[in-house]
């Protein structure tokens, strides 16, 4: 049997395969609270090793776009709980990914219109989020400037990811990443371009380092370690991220803190895919010295691909992304060689009902 379709021990969790349902922002929610439709999204798909949710927002302030649901409120958790029930009722496995989005959000999706947070006041160009282009018309627009929070507030919005994460073990959850990926919050304070700051969490790599750090000890403070992932995106250039000094050193300093702290998994997200990710000549070999824990691999994988990196050992388990939105027996198909149906692209995103979403059939039931 092909390594991609043994089982894997992630520290006592038992998935049924290594393939991983990678987590992709749907914006199918019009109250920001997950359906029943979220449930049987998910419940499809629940042959893969392990299900990685949407991001989910930890708080009004951490939301960048409209019609995702969060995980702050009672009636969220709540209909988080239907989720996670359904998805083991079918035997899956599934984490709640955490989200704050930072700088990468609009004034129209912030508490009383304030700025979006960020580690400086530094704005992202050249990209859009879905936002409130003016009451009543939601569409792609630009980013607001944010604002740098201040040290005082930072331990603020660590206890909002503390309280998110409680909250999606109370909801049934397996457990949560946590998004540290894709120029997001703390992307934002990781990178020397966007962090200007001169005080504890700004400068060095120690300090930029500082604010994931201290959140995820947080969240494994009251939740466990092993119900705790990372996802990060090295080298990364989504959203206006961009080169920076010391990034390398960057990325090796926290493979090294990440391995200190005994997680279930790191989620290395390669872009745009693993062969074109801008490494330097021997960062991947180095990284994974340091971290020696689970590692999660996605972007772009086929299954000779993702076979021929569980054979070699880079990476335990492999995530499918887009794949997954137009095969929810993905898992089946790549085992029997079915072939794989394309999706819709136009109802990747705010399309509110099953179309695009729920309506995918099996291959069995063509």
């Amino acid at each position: 049997m092909k390594k991609l379709f043994s089982s894997y021990d992630l520290h006592g969790l038992e998935l049924a395969n290594r393939v991983v349902m990678a987590p992709m922002t749907r914006t199918r929610t019009e109250d920001n609270v997950p359906t029943e439709l979220t449930a049987l999204y998910y419940a499809q798909r629940a042959s893969a090793g392990l299900i990685i949710t949407e991001g989910l927002p930890i708080s009004e302030e951490g939301r960048g776009y409209l019609y995702t649901p969060g995980i702050y409120t009672d009636e969220q958790t709540l209909a988080w709980r239907k989720v996670t029930d359904a998805v083991h009722a079918r035997g899956g496995k599934i984490f709640a990914q955490l989200w704050h989005v930072g700088r990468m959000s609009h004034v129209s999706l912030q508490p009383g219109g304030a700025d979006p947070v960020s580690a400086s006041a530094e704005p992202a160009v050249g990209t859009t989020v879905y936002a409130w282009a003016e009451p009543g018309v939601a569409r792609p627009v630009a980013p607001s400037v944010p604002r740098a929070l201040t040290a005082s507030e930072i331990p603020r919005v660590i206890e909002d990811f503390v309280s998110a994460a409680k909250r999606a073990i109370d909801a049934g959850f397996d457990g949560v990443e946590l998004m540290a990926a894709n120029a997001f919050l703390f992307d934002q304070f990781l990178s020397s371009q966007i962090n200007t700051r001169t005080d504890n969490y700004g400068g060095s790599v120690d300090n930029r380092q500082r604010f994931l750090l201290e959140t995820i000890d947080a969240i494994v403070d009251a939740i466990g370690g092993f119900r705790v992932g990372v996802r990060i995106s090295p080298f990364g250039r989504l959203y206006d991220l961009r080169p920076y000094p010391e990034e390398e050193a960057t990325w090796i300093s926290v493979a090294a803190e990440l391995d200190k702290r005994q997680l279930a998994f790191v989620h290395l997200n390669y872009q745009p895919t693993l062969t074109a990710v801008p490494f330097p000549a021997g960062f991947f070999k180095h990284f994974r010295s340091l971290y020696k824990g689970t590692v999660i691999g996605a972007g772009g994988f086929t299954a000779e691909l993702a076979e021929s990196e569980l054979q070699n050992g880079n990476h335990d388990l492999i995530a499918f992304g887009t794949a997954y939105i137009a095969n929810p027996d993905l898992v089946e198909r790549l085992h029997n060689g079915w072939p794989l149906a394309t999706s819709d692209h136009s109802t990747f995103y705010g399309v509110i009902g099953a179309k695009g979403y729920t309506d995918y059939p099996t291959y069995q039931s063509v």
